[in-house]
């Protein structure tokens, strides 16, 4: 009988240590990498631009891919673009934003249109070159940047990287937003006030072909304002983002191409993304590449994916990169 109760208590022993190593097991840590599973969020927010832009398009695919690839829920948002994403990324609003890469660089600076640094915004990778247009009609009679004095023209929605864009422009041209009819419209409402005769012209900064300009190039006969290599150059010599670029002949129906600057653009992220979350959400996109139906997707690669980033590069991303 002693003997019955020795191996009796000696069984339950050993099952209630099994069941106390399994438990410790489940709390060392499940997930393949170093910051655990616990660090993966149920939900990823993307912050694009407007519904006529490149961002939104692209947010888009970027979203089913991350949410293919790594099983998190991703969605695409539209927004006012760069600087209002920047702004979502530090009230973690999103985590992940499209922008320009001047726009990012003067959110960590707190300079320009942020009053203070952003400290939680970290660079993800650029994509391709964000083209400046200067849109108009042919029936406008508006062949030059100077020929903006006096017009109503639109250069982009308050906060956005394209207003700034369109003021610098204007500043190495000898002009200002007093010498003309200022609106602040996006992208659609942009090309649909030049189609009806509301605003002359507008500033849109974007990939080409950008959505809202195909749209009024099936209406009206689309012309783009040229960017002359002189005033490029002294924009780039004062702003040093800045890169010589062309809208090429048959975009939009050109017979030619036309010469004008561009900057980049570029995803950023939270820098409260733990670094595995961050690799696997770059592995997801530049390793499906090919799934990019955009025109924009043949400049991304992994190749140029950190030229003129301007920011700190998130770890995980860097990590993903220095592997390949």
């Amino acid at each position: 009988m002693k003997n019955r109760k020795f191996y009796l208590s000696m069984i339950l022993l050993l099952a209630v240590s099994m069941i106390l190593a399994a438990c410790g097991g489940d709390e060392s840590g499940s997930g393949d990498g170093e910051d655990g599973g616990s660090d993966q969020p149920e939900f990823i927010n993307i912050a694009t631009g407007g519904t006529g832009g490149t961002y939104y398009p692209l947010g888009g695919t970027f979203a089913q891919l991350i949410e293919d690839e790594t099983g998190i829920t991703t969605t695409a948002n539209t927004s006012n673009a760069s600087a209002e994403n920047m702004a979502m990324i530090d009230s973690e609003e999103v985590e992940v934003a499209f922008v320009q890469t001047d726009i990012a660089s003067y959110a960590v600076e707190g300079s320009q249109m942020f009053d203070a640094p952003i400290e939680t915004i970290q660079g993800l990778a650029t994509l391709y070159p964000e083209t400046i247009q200067i849109v108009t009609s042919a029936d406008s009679g508006i062949e030059s940047v100077e020929d903006l004095a006096g017009m109503t023209v639109s250069v982009g929605e308050s906060g956005s990287g394209t207003r700034l864009n369109a003021e610098q422009i204007l500043e190495v041209h000898g002009l200002s937003f007093d010498d003309m009819d200022v609106q602040n419209l996006s992208f659609d409402d942009s090309t649909t006030g030049i189609q009806d005769g509301s605003i002359d012209a507008a500033f849109i900064t974007g990939g080409t072909p950008t959505g809202a300009v195909e749209g009024l190039a099936a209406q009206v006969d689309v012309v783009i304002v040229p960017i002359e290599q002189d005033m490029a150059q002294s924009l780039m010599d004062e702003y040093p983002f800045y890169s010589e670029d062309e809208v090429a002949s048959g975009t939009y129906g050109l017979e030619e191409a036309v010469p004008t600057v561009a900057v980049q653009a570029m995803l950023a992220v939270s820098s409260e993304l733990s670094d595995d979350v961050v690799y696997d959400i770059t592995a997801a996109i530049f390793e499906n590449t090919d799934s990019i139906t955009h025109p924009k997707g043949e400049f991304i690669t992994v190749d140029t994916a950190l030229d003129g980033i301007g920011i700190d590069v998130h770890p995980g991303a860097q990590r993903y990169f220095d592997e390949q």
